[in-house]
């Protein structure tokens, strides 16, 4: 793609220091370790890996909820790293978050309607308390409830109608870029999927760009035009979706894609399943060279020694030492 991305991130990191109590620890945990991805304008891109492989924290760190270590947030080819005041007010409008749990993310003192109004209320979007009503109330209607709704309660609603209201809620201030922190995984499996046509139709009418991060590698293939995956802290490959799925070049993506379930039995018990031995690193320690090099079956003594960069391979980006030399 030549247009000029929406979202750039350059070398992304992410630290956190440990608080033990009364006492400060000097242990650092690397949430996120350096990474760097484009997104560019009406592009779904999905986020996938383990729990505790720093997808979230990525996704918190773009929207300014999470303060980056080192690095660059770049939106619309503007940094926006270290934006404060009036421009960070302006940054929230284009850059929004919907969050994964719909029984937490809602103020349940609120209506729906003051949920929905607040973002305008506060940016001033608007002129009138009329005009921002009528709008709570298309917003309503566009994510699949009724207008009525506005005067109800978040108690009131099922865990798939408050993800819809926190989507009405993101949609308020017209944003250009949503960051979706898996938005579907405190949801029921028939609900899931109404979900997921939902942004995809909200996409369609609006153009508006997802960072889409999900455990489910099947939905995620289904909603992203390319995928990311990571692994503690780290992106290992990065490619469209389609061939990501069909021919996973890097290890750890070989094994999260075997784990995918398959409706079909005999196509199940024919697919040769990647068991990954041992537990997932801590990101207080990562191991030295290649992070995944503990649990990798094709680990060398270089990957002990050396940290692999994302390089071109095929159609993608993988960061592997196994391609360089043309091995596989």
């Amino acid at each position: 793609m030549a247009e000029q991305p929406i979202l750039e991130l350059k070398d992304l990191k992410v630290y956190f220091k440990m608080n033990n109590g009364f006492l400060q620890s000097k242990d650092i945990v690397k949430a996120v370790d350096g990474i760097s991805l484009k997104i560019y304008p009406g592009e779904t891109f999905g986020l996938v890996g383990e729990s505790g492989c720093g997808k979230s924290t990525t996704g918190r760190a773009i929207v300014k909820i999470n303060t980056p270590t080192e690095g660059q947030i770049f939106v619309n080819g503007e940094d926006i790293t270290k934006i404060k005041g009036a421009e960070l007010k302006q940054f929230k409008q284009d850059v929004q978050m919907i969050f994964q749990d719909p029984y937490a993310s809602l103020n349940p003192r609120m209506t729906v309607g003051e949920i929905i109004r607040e973002p305008m209320d506060i940016h001033n979007i608007y002129d009138t308390k009329e005009e921002r009503e009528e709008r709570v109330r298309e917003l309503l209607e566009l994510v699949g409830l009724k207008p009525d709704h506005i005067r109800r309660y978040p108690h009131e609603f099922s865990g798939g109608q408050r993800q819809r209201i926190g989507i009405a809620r993101t949609l308020a201030l017209n944003p250009k870029f949503i960051v979706c922190d898996e938005p579907i995984s405190a949801l029921d499996v028939s609900i899931q999927a109404q979900v997921i046509n939902l942004l995809e139709k909200i996409q369609k009418e609006m153009g508006i760009s997802y960072l889409f991060i999900a455990h489910d590698l099947s939905m995620v293939k289904h909603i992203s035009d390319r995928i990311g995956v990571m692994y503690l802290g780290n992106l290992v490959e990065v490619g469209d979706s389609d061939s990501v799925y069909t021919d996973p070049l890097h290890p750890y993506t070989r094994a999260l894609l075997s784990a995918v379930p398959i409706p079909d039995p005999e196509t199940a018990r024919s697919r040769q399943r990647v068991i990954l031995q041992g537990e997932l690193p801590s990101p207080i320690n990562p191991p030295s060279g290649c992070v995944f090099r503990t649990r990798c079956p094709k680990a060398t003594e270089r990957c002990a020694k050396e940290k692999p960069e994302l390089k071109q391979v095929k159609d993608r980006l993988v960061a592997c030492f196994l391609y360089e030399d043309n091995k596989e």
